[in-house]
């Protein structure tokens, strides 16, 4: 018997009212595209003050908004957008004026907002786009506080947007709950959009049933990386038997020691031999190299590094979940230009870190919008001074003060002027001891307005009186380390046995527990989305795992949740 798919939803046409002035407009918006907001403005100065249809009065007003924004007034750009909210504005217009509303409030970390206005947004956006939306709403829903939901929940009248509300809260429940929670949700909602498939890839953990088997953990456990590697078991053990106190799944554990085996290679065929039905680690990226070369993979592989390339294979996946400085370069970029920096000073340690992290964060800035006004590397204590020196152009005006008074032939007072053509400062420090360094130096050297964004790398966790030299830095940080996740926490720090110290690698673990407990839902793909220790956790085409780090800042030498 045949059955017939129903047909998705077509939603708005994006195609633009005709119009005179599309030459105009065409060419601002080319400028636009690639961030020249004076050519887009020249653009628009051609068409008249006056005079211009209800349409082209929107559309302008639209392309100024994106000028506003491009120059980092990103107020100005929002009160613009906030004017243009009225009725009888044409739906091909008006789906540009919030979906770049919204991608506003994202950068800007209003997260609430934007789940909002995403779900406003979908409702008649066009059905090829409702998939992306709706990951937007569960996204930004994932990143809001539970307070802020609790108490949004009780002000929202809307039945849909009570439902998504109502349903990020229960996604906060204890695993071995969730899925009878979420069943009910689904079968209180048929019809929410978020019903058929649940956001978050969470229709799997409906299918998967009861756990059991056993999972095998590759970690070093007695060399030169044993610190590390205890630090992730705890972390994961932790949350293991957190979850099994719960009333959750009860997979038996295989811990492998990778100091004690030929390789990491042979240790995981070890483990497959005694049954893993899952297999975790390596940690290190010479372990991983090697268990990536395996021409089979009879079982599932979450790795806990990262390397750039993993051979093809048949059988199971491997998927990397690791904590790469990569992803808070980026981070501290989309950071800064949510903020409405656009022109940078990059301050990067010379040698292989600085090599890697340097163009990744260049490139997530330039694809932003942003502008590189200059950049430095430094190496020793001794060349911290004359390269941030150097980088503000202290040179040049200290020379021009020399030669105003070799005009004059009298001495005069000077205070150095720093350069005026930048609006932020992008720190890569690998260590507190090089941050706390540098910071006072851009003080000293006429700089301390500047905004100074760091990399998560600065701060160990652990508290140190040191930290105040650090104050007004802001930096992506995992949400372990700003109060997340406070009861596991407590639990592994009362049962710690070593790995002390190093709680981004306890995050890890507990991280690496919670994705390979919820292991299918990564078959969703782009769906897929974890409110993890180590950040807000989502899979790319090669199987990555992705972080979104949380912002936070130094104040008092204490680093706090922004």
């Amino acid at each position: 018997m045949e059955t017939t798919q129903p047909k998705p939803r077509e939603g708005i046409s994006l195609t633009l009212p005709p119009s005179t002035y599309s030459g105009a407009f065409n060419s601002a918006e080319q400028s636009l595209a690639q961030f020249n907001w004076m050519q887009a403005s020249s653009a628009l100065q051609a068409l008249p003050a006056e005079g211009l249809s209800p349409d082209d009065s929107a559309y302008r007003a639209y392309l100024e908004a994106r000028i506003s924004y491009i120059r980092g007034d990103q107020d100005s750009a929002l009160a613009q957008l906030d004017r243009l909210n009225g009725p009888g504005i044409n739906p091909a217009l008006r789906y540009r004026i919030l979906s770049f509303k919204h991608y506003i409030l994202d950068m800007k970390g209003d997260s609430l907002a934007c789940a909002q206005l995403a779900d406003q947004i979908s409702r008649t956006a066009p059905g090829d786009t409702i998939p992306a939306w709706k990951r937007s709403v569960w996204r930004n829903l994932e990143k809001t506080d539970e307070d802020q939901l609790s108490a949004a929940l009780t002000l929202a009248s809307d039945p849909q947007w009570r439902g998504w509300l109502n349903l990020a809260i229960i996604s906060r429940a204890p695993a071995p709950s969730l899925p009878g929670q979420l069943a009910r949700w689904r079968n209180e909602n048929p019809d929410h959009p978020a019903a058929k498939p649940l956001p978050g890839g969470m229709d799997y953990l409906l299918a998967q049933g009861t756990r059991s088997g056993k999972v095998a953990i590759l970690l070093p456990l007695s060399g030169e990386l044993a610190r590390a590697g205890r630090a992730v078991l705890n972390g994961f053990l932790a949350a293991y038997y957190e979850n099994r106190a719960a009333g959750g799944s009860s997979e038996e554990l295989l811990i492998i020691d990778l100091d004690k085996t030929p390789s990491a290679s042979s240790a995981y065929q070890e483990a497959v031999s005694q049954g893993a039905s899952m297999v975790v680690g390596p940690l290190s990226k010479e372990a991983l190299a090697d268990i990536a070369t395996l021409l089979e993979r009879p079982v599932p592989i979450l790795a806990l590094n990262r390397i750039d390339q993993v051979l093809p294979a048949s059988g199971s996946a491997l998927v990397q979940l690791s904590l790469a400085p990569e992803d808070d370069a980026r981070t501290i970029a989309e950071l800064a230009f949510g903020r409405g920096a656009r022109s940078a000073l990059i301050i990067t340690p010379a040698g292989e870190w600085g090599d890697k992290l340097e163009p990744v964060l260049r490139e997530r800035w330039t694809t932003l919008g942003g502008t590189a006004a200059d950049s430095v590397t430094y190496t020793t204590y001794d060349d911290y001074s004359s390269s941030v020196k150097s980088l503000l152009s202290l040179g040049a005006s200290e020379q021009r003060a020399k030669e105003l008074r070799d005009l004059l032939g009298t001495n005069i007072e000077f205070t150095p002027r720093r350069r005026q053509d930048a609006d932020v400062v992008f720190l890569l420090s690998r260590t507190s001891t090089e941050a706390r360094s540098m910071k006072p130096l851009l003080a000293f050297h006429y700089a301390g307005d500047l905004p100074v964004y760091a990399l998560s790398t600065i701060y160990s966790g652990v508290p140190d009186q040191r930290n105040q030299d650090l104050n007004g830095i802001l930096l992506a940080e995992i949400p372990w380390l700003l109060g997340a996740n406070p009861g596991l926490r407590v639990t592994l720090a009362a049962g710690d046995v070593g790995g002390g110290n190093l709680p981004t690698l306890n995050a890890l673990g507990a991280d690496a527990f919670m994705v390979q407990s919820g292991f299918s839902r990564l078959q969703s793909g782009a769906d897929a989305l974890f409110r993890g220790n180590t950040g807000l956790l989502t899979m790319d085409p090669t199987l990555t795992i992705q972080r979104e780090l949380s912002a936070a800042k130094f104040d008092g030498g204490v680093l706090k949740a922004q």
